[in-house]
């Protein structure tokens, strides 16, 4: 047994010598049964040692790249950035485990109760391993047991595959301790935050600069969204093609579909599937999914697969469960479309960020100007003391996307929504229309009625690109692309 799996338990041996029975231990759950000191001894021998095949990570490089960039724009300063450890969701259940972003773009780790330190240009993970095998932890703990929860790799196998020195996380707080400035990235782990005494200005900085470091993808992340998006495409197959099953049994059946191909190919889904049936569709994060699919209306789906590497797609598209649109909703459905391709029309590198959600909402607003929807005219509509058009569109066109659905959200206005897009940037480009049914300024036929056409768009340098062109858009290609999937 290597070294670094030497660990110091953090659940305490259960069970004295004179063989008596323990209660329930940290990491145990009440209804757990004691364990006997010559069980817990038994359990301590006669394993054999074996390696986690952990290749180098494809991420290394790029990584170590982005910590020169942050460590250069703090000089001198130590930054500590926790991966986060697991939340609650019931008593003693969890939810699945998901690092915090910012740590896993700048280290590439996605274990748990992990933090990365950054000081004089130098890197160190502290990282919580496998126990050793002379503690109850790894038969007994449900958390981090080993029996319990799966083999955590060792603190050389981190390093081998991240590239960067590894230490125990019992380490972290005299670490932490000498002298030095020092920043964290706070709410992430209460333990870590517990350990340095906070400075609400340069801590927030901190957040911001990691926020701002994600605007411009490397070509690395180009790749993973790229992934996602393919892998999006094929679960909105996936859906289409149990169309029968979608009639059948509504929202849910959309919902499990998909997130089948999201564990299949992915680590998960980005965000919760929004599956919007008929009137569902008007509600802009519907995540319940437990409506009908009705013939004769639409279905918005709104949907995107998290890649092994945790990028995300978002991908929305609206279809006629009738397998055609009606002539009502060609129109509508036409209308939202042409908008989407003028805000796409609009990326480019020096453009402003808000230049596709201008364009998109011009055309929307004239839209509704057509419609006989508007109480004033279109121009007069767009005024940025009326927008009164926004009744039937509701949300902006677009928003970063990277390791989080909602990217770089933590970065200054002046950096993203007030800014000018940048070669390499990814946006999506979304607009919608959402007709109430309860809205009585318009016309019975259109009540009910939601309808949104969402891609993920990357900034080259000469214009733009669709991630998600794959998926089709266009009505004729909407319509025959379900009718030979089966729907």
């Amino acid at each position: 047994m290597s070294t670094d799996e030497q660990t110091t338990p953090t659940t305490p041996p259960s069970g004295s010598l004179s063989g008596s029975l323990s209660g329930p231990a940290p990491g145990t759950a009440s209804h757990d049964q004691g364990v006997p000191s010559a069980y817990a001894a038994f359990m301590r021998t006669g394993w054999g040692d074996r390696e986690l095949d952990l290749p180098p990570h494809p991420v290394t490089p790029w990584a170590q790249a982005r910590r020169e960039r942050l460590a250069d724009l703090l000089p001198g300063e130590r930054l500590v950035v926790p991966s986060g450890t697991y939340k609650q969701r019931s008593n003693d259940t969890d939810y699945r485990f998901r690092p915090q972003t910012a740590h896993t773009h700048l280290s590439g780790n996605q274990t748990s109760d992990a933090v990365l330190v950054l000081e004089d240009g130098e890197a160190t993970l502290f990282a919580r391993p496998r126990s050793s095998r002379d503690t109850d932890e790894f038969f007994r703990d449900r958390v981090y047991g080993e029996l319990w929860a799966g083999r955590r790799p060792s603190l050389h196998e981190m390093s081998d595959s991240l590239g960067l020195t590894c230490r125990h996380i019992d380490e972290l707080p005299a670490a932490l301790a000498a002298s030095g400035k020092t920043r964290v990235l706070r709410g992430v782990d209460a333990s870590v935050d517990a350990l340095v005494p906070s400075d609400e200005g340069r801590d927030a900085e901190l957040a911001t600069l990691l926020g701002e470091l994600r605007l411009v993808k490397d070509p690395w992340e180009v790749e993973q969204l790229q992934e996602a998006c393919d892998a999006t495409t094929l679960g909105f197959s996936d859906a289409v093609a149990e169309w029968d099953k979608v009639l059948e049994h509504g929202e849910r059946w959309v919902e499990g579909t998909f997130f089948r191909r999201a564990r299949t190919m992915g680590n998960d889904i980005g965000y919760d599937s929004i599956v919007g049936g008929g009137s569902h569709a008007t509600t802009l994060h519907w995540i319940d999914n437990t409506g009908p699919v009705t013939p004769g209306t639409l279905l918005l789906l709104d949907m995107g697969v998290e890649a092994t590497s945790l990028y995300t797609a978002d991908v929305t598209r609206t279809l006629p469960v009738d397998g055609r649109f009606s002539p009502l909703q060609r129109d509508l459905y036409t209308l939202v479309l042409t908008a989407q391709q003028a805000g796409i029309d609009a990326v480019r590198p020096g453009a402003a960020y808000l230049d596709p959600h201008d364009a998109a909402m011009r055309v929307l607003a004239h839209g509704l100007e057509d419609l006989g929807l508007l109480p004033v005219p279109a121009e007069e509509a767009l005024a940025p003391d009326s927008l009164v058009y926004k009744r039937w569109t509701l949300h902006s066109t677009s928003h970063m996307l990277g390791l989080d659905v909602h990217d770089c959200a933590g970065s200054r206005p002046e950096a993203y929504t007030a800014g000018t897009l940048a070669e390499g940037m990814v946006l999506t480009v979304e607009p919608g229309l959402y007709f109430q049914e309860d809205d009585l300024l318009v016309p019975e036929e259109m009540r009910g009625i939601g309808i949104r056409i969402e891609d993920d768009i990357l900034v080259t340098a000469d214009g733009h690109r669709n991630l998600s062109a794959a998926l089709p858009r266009e009505p004729d290609a909407v319509e025959e692309w379900m009718a030979g999937l089966g729907g």
